[in-house]
C-alpha cells in the first residue's frame, strides 16, 4: 500500500509547533512585575527596622526590671504578674525568626555569589550577631546553626544549639566581621543605620563585642576580660552619632509608641522603683520621660489639659497589684484613681514616630567603665562612668519635643554622683539600667548578668515562679512544642525545664 506524503509531513509539523511553543514559554508564564530576587541591602534594612522593640517589650522586659508596669490582666499579662503568658512570650521568637533572621540568613546566602560586596556581608554578620544576642538571651538554647534555612536548605525542624556554643560563634563572628570591613568602594547600597559609613559599623561591631564579652563576666571571667580588652583596643563608639538607632516615621512606626497611643494608652505606667530612683537622686531625666494626668478618673481624662510634667508631681505605680487590689493604695496616696499615676509621655519618648535606640554610646561607656574597674581594659572607671551618664542625658535631646537636658543640669548631676569606693559595680550598672530605659531586652539581660540595680521582687500573688525572685528567661512558643518537640527536649535536657525560672547559660547563680 502506498503511503501519503502528508503522513510523513505531519510529525515534522507537530515537532515544529512544539519547539516553537516552548521557545518563549517561560517568558510567557513569568509575571514581569513580580520580584524573583532581592538586593541583600534591602533585607538588611528590613532586619534593622524590625529589630525595633514592640509590645513584648512592655509585657515582659521593661516590667521585669521595674521600669514600667500595668495592673491590668488579659493580653498584657506577663511580667506584671510573674506569669507565663505564652501568647506573649513568643513575641521575640516570631519577630526575629520570621523576619530578622530569615532576611539576614537569606541575604548572606545570596552574598556568597557576590565577592565584590564583602563589606555588606560583614555588616550583615554584625547585625545577625545583635539579633542572636537578643534571641538567646531571651530564651536560652535556640536554633542557631540551622536557623533561617527552611527555604535555602529545606531545614524545617532546626536543631537547638547550646547558648555557650552560640556565644562562642557570635564573638568569633563579630571579631572577624570587624576585621573584614575595609574602605574599598564595594557596593553596600542605601543601608539605613549608618548610610554605609564603614568606620561607624566597625565601632558598632566592637561595641557589640564588648557587650557580648561582658555577658560572660560570671560564667567565664577570663574570656570576658579577653574580649573586653579586644573590643576597647579595636575602637568603640565615640559619640551619640554612633548610636544604633531605628528612626521611625509615618511609614515605619514605633511599636511601643503605637501601642501606647492606641488601645493600650491607659494601661501602662512608670514603675514606682524607677520614679523613686529619679527622685532620690534628683535626676533631671524624670521630667524628660514622665507625664502625669493629674486627677484622671479614667483613660478619657488622660488628655493634654490634665498633663503635668514637673519633677515633684510624678508618682510611680507600685508592683504587686492588679486594677482591683491597687484601689486602697491609690486612696492612701491621695490619687483620684489608678489612672492618676505617672506614665511614659506618649507625646514625646512614647510617640509613634519616636526613635528606638538599640545599642548606644552611653551603654558602651558604662560597660567600658566596668571593664576598666575590673582591670580588663584601660581607662579611668570614674571618668568613663561620668561620660556614660552624660551621654545618656545628652541623648534625651535626640527624641526632640522638649526632652533636652541642659548642660548645667548635667554638670550638677555628675558633680553630685561620684563613683563611690566599694559601690562601683552597683553604681555603674544602675546607670546602665537607666541608660537602657525602653531597651527592655538589654536592661533585663544586664540586670541578670550584673545583679544590679538592687530591685524589690514583684510580690504579686499567684506567680508562676517556683524558686526565683525574678523571671530569668521566657518560654518557647507552643507551636515549637508541637512541631519541633524532639529538638526542644534535647535543649531542655541540657539547659533545664522550659519555665520562667530556668537560668540561661551565662546567668549563673552566685
Amino acid at each position: 500500500m502506498k503511503k501519503s506524503k502528508k503522513s510523513y509531513i505531519y510529525p515534522f509539523i507537530l515537532l515544529f509547533i512544539l519547539f516553537s511553543c516552548d521557545s518563549g514559554f517561560d517568558e510567557m508564564n513569568t509575571n514581569p512585575v513580580r520580584l524573583t530576587s532581592i538586593d541583600p541591602t534591602f533585607q538588611l534594612n528590613q532586619a534593622i527596622i524590625t529589630s525595633s522593640p514592640g509590645y513584648n517589650n512592655l509585657t515582659y522586659e521593661v516590667t521585669i526590671v521595674r521600669q514600667m508596669i500595668t495592673p491590668f490582666q488579659g493580653v498584657g499579662t506577663g511580667g506584671n504578674l510573674n506569669q507565663d503568658n505564652r501568647a506573649a512570650t513568643q513575641g521575640n521568637w516570631y519577630t526575629y525568626y520570621e523576619t530578622i533572621i530569615k532576611n539576614l540568613v537569606d541575604g548572606l546566602s545570596a552574598l556568597e555569589d557576590m565577592p565584590e560586596r564583602t563589606n555588606l556581608e560583614h555588616i550583615m554578620k554584625i547585625w545577625k550577631a545583635h539579633a542572636f544576642i537578643v534571641l538567646t538571651d531571651t530564651y536560652g538554647d535556640i536554633p542557631y546553626t540551622e536557623a533561617g534555612k527552611g527555604y535555602i536548605d529545606g531545614v524545617v525542624f532546626p536543631k537547638y544549639d547550646s547558648q555557650e556554643s552560640i556565644y562562642t560563634s557570635i564573638l568569633n563572628d563579630l571579631e572577624a566581621a570587624v576585621q573584614g570591613l575595609n574602605d574599598s568602594n564595594d557596593d553596600i547600597g542605601q543601608e539605613v543605620m549608618y548610610s554605609g559609613n564603614i568606620e561607624q559599623w566597625k565601632r558598632l561591631g566592637n561595641s557589640l563585642l564588648l557587650r557580648a564579652g561582658m555577658r560572660l563576666s560570671k560564667v567565664d571571667p577570663s574570656s570576658a576580660a579577653a574580649y573586653a580588652s579586644k573590643a576597647v583596643a579595636g575602637g568603640l563608639m565615640q559619640s551619640n552619632d554612633d548610636n544604633a538607632v531605628v528612626r521611625h516615621n509615618a511609614d515605619y512606626r514605633n511599636g511601643v509608641g503605637t501601642n501606647l497611643n492606641g488601645g493600650q494608652a491607659p494601661f501602662y505606667y512608670l514603675d514606682k522603683e524607677l520614679v523613686d530612683f529619679f527622685k532620690a537622686n534628683e535626676d533631671p531625666r524624670l521630667t524628660s520621660i514622665g507625664v502625669r494626668y493629674v486627677g484622671a478618673l479614667s483613660g478619657n481624662d488622660q488628655v493634654e489639659a490634665n498633663a503635668v510634667r514637673t519633677f515633684d508631681a510624678q508618682i510611680g505605680m507600685p508592683q504587686g497589684y492588679d486594677n482591683t487590689t491597687i484601689i486602697p493604695v491609690v486612696q492612701q496616696e491621695g490619687l483620684a484613681s489608678l489612672f492618676d499615676y505617672s506614665q511614659l509621655d506618649r507625646s514625646r519618648m512614647g510617640n509613634p514616630e519616636a526613635p528606638n535606640f538599640l545599642v548606644t554610646y552611653s551603654q558602651t561607656l558604662l560597660l567600658w567603665a566596668e571593664a576598666a574597674y575590673r582591670g580588663w581594659a584601660p581607662g579611668d572607671p570614674e571618668e568613663l562612668y561620668h561620660a556614660g551618664i552624660r551621654a545618656h542625658m545628652e541623648q534625651m535631646a535626640l527624641w526632640e519635643n522638649s526632652m533636652a537636658i541642659s548642660s548645667e543640669e548635667i554638670d550638677s548631676y555628675i558633680a553630685a554622683h561620684p563613683l563611690e569606693v566599694g559601690k562601683e559595680l552597683e553604681l555603674i550598672n544602675t546607670q546602665y539600667w537607666v541608660s537602657s530605659f525602653l531597651i527592655g531586652h538589654e536592661a533585663w539581660s544586664n540586670f541578670r548578668r550584673s545583679g544590679y540595680p538592687i530591685l524589690t521582687p514583684n510580690p504579686y500573688p499567684g506567680s508562676d515562679l517556683k524558686d526565683e525572685d525574678f523571671i530569668r528567661r521566657l518560654t518557647y512558643p507552643d507551636s515549637e512544642l508541637t512541631v519541633n518537640k524532639e529538638n526542644i527536649d534535647v535543649a531542655t535536657s541540657r539547659m533545664g525545664p522550659d519555665i520562667l525560672d530556668t537560668r540561661v547559660w551565662w546567668d549563673v547563680k552566685q
